[in-house]
């Protein structure tokens, strides 16, 4: 039979349970305040700010160029001008999504309502983003196929000035937005936290705007090689052959980020390997044997760890996580229990 104890009797389980948060500088050792188990959820990645003013200003810079260019195609009365302006809105949507997800991540950090926090908003408005990525790659290949069978006349020399004027509103978006794709920087220093930090730190929400704005350049590029092979050489066919061949690329980054976007909301195993290293730091370093192990991402470069174990030894849930949390500085929330065992090995 258990019972709840506040120390070990030979031959007797001792279940302690407690859990943690790790936030530098909450922590009040103050005698008789409870401020030492008691924290907050803020899950947000360490360069959320910075993230939140690229993605804003990638977005500002992307509807300037969208104003210019719906403004020149009715100065100039040019439809592919008009009709480029009018595709561009849909980055400023996209971009505009990233930075939303941003604010509203950091408006409701401290939000009660949310009980792990707030970090992923972004992880949501990866998984919409792509999704219209992948909407659109499925248009785009649909009228490729349809071009062979009613052809339409091309304006190459218009159409080339359009794609290379969104090949450079792409680049200069992608400029802003690079520095901060793909990880969150804050532990590069802690060796045997490595392979968390290379795990979980992705930003989806920042690399969803990074892929719709690189998706974009690539089939920028593919236009402008299909179109000057047409306009010089006469190989219209190109033209389709590109658009179906950037759609493929667009599909493929569009299924790789609904993919990992839906298994952050779906809080699923953050890292089976992160996992495996955990349950044997603590099996064969410190002695004690897990029951039950849930690892899960609360947002860019923060983990939720619950784990209940048996061990043989007197230990405490604070000394496990003290180890734990020396070994895996990414661990931001963590609830230990521990079942005390004397007759256990």
């Amino acid at each position: 039979m258990r019972k709840r104890l506040s120390h070990c009797a030979p031959g007797r389980y001792n279940r302690r349970m407690a859990h943690d948060h790790a936030h530098p500088g909450a922590h009040d050792h103050s005698p008789h305040n409870h401020g030492v188990w008691t924290h907050g959820h803020v899950f947000l990645g360490r360069s959320h700010d910075r993230a939140e003013a690229r993605a804003k200003l990638a977005a500002l810079v992307t509807a300037v160029f969208m104003v210019v260019e719906i403004g020149a195609g009715f100065l100039y009365g040019s439809m592919a001008l008009l009709a480029d302006g009018v595709h561009m809105a849909t980055h400023v949507g996209a971009l505009g999504l990233a930075a939303g997800a941003y604010w509203l991540a950091r408006r409701h950090a401290a939000n009660a309502r949310f009980s792990f926090g707030s970090g992923k908003f972004g992880d949501l408005a990866a998984f919409s983003s792509a999704i219209v990525l992948g909407l659109t790659a499925v248009a785009v290949a649909g009228e490729s196929i349809a071009r062979p069978i009613d052809p339409a006349k091309v304006a190459y020399g218009d159409a080339l000035l359009i794609a290379a004027i969104g090949l450079c509103v792409n680049l200069v978006s992608a400029f802003i937005l690079k520095d901060d794709h793909g990880h969150d920087h804050a532990h590069d220093n802690h060796s045997q936290a490595r392979h968390a930090h290379d795990h979980g730190g992705h930003d989806n929400n920042m690399r969803a705007a990074y892929v719709h704005v690189l998706a974009d350049a690539a089939t920028s590029l593919l236009a402008i090689v299909a179109l000057a092979c047409g306009y010089y050489f006469g190989l219209g066919f190109l033209d389709p052959v590109a658009a179906l061949v950037g759609a493929f690329v667009i599909a493929s980054w569009a299924y790789g980020l609904i993919k990992d976007s839906a298994m952050m909301l779906l809080d699923a195993d953050a890292d089976p390997e992160l996992s495996g290293a955990i349950k044997s730091t603590i099996e064969d370093d410190l002695g004690a044997r897990v029951a039950d192990l849930h690892l899960w991402r609360l947002g860019p470069g923060h983990h939720g760890l619950i784990v209940s174990l048996i061990s043989p030894d007197p230990t405490t849930a604070e000394q496990i996580k003290a180890s734990l949390r020396q070994r895996y500085p990414d661990l931001s929330h963590v609830t230990v229990e521990v079942a005390v065992c004397a007759d256990c090995t």
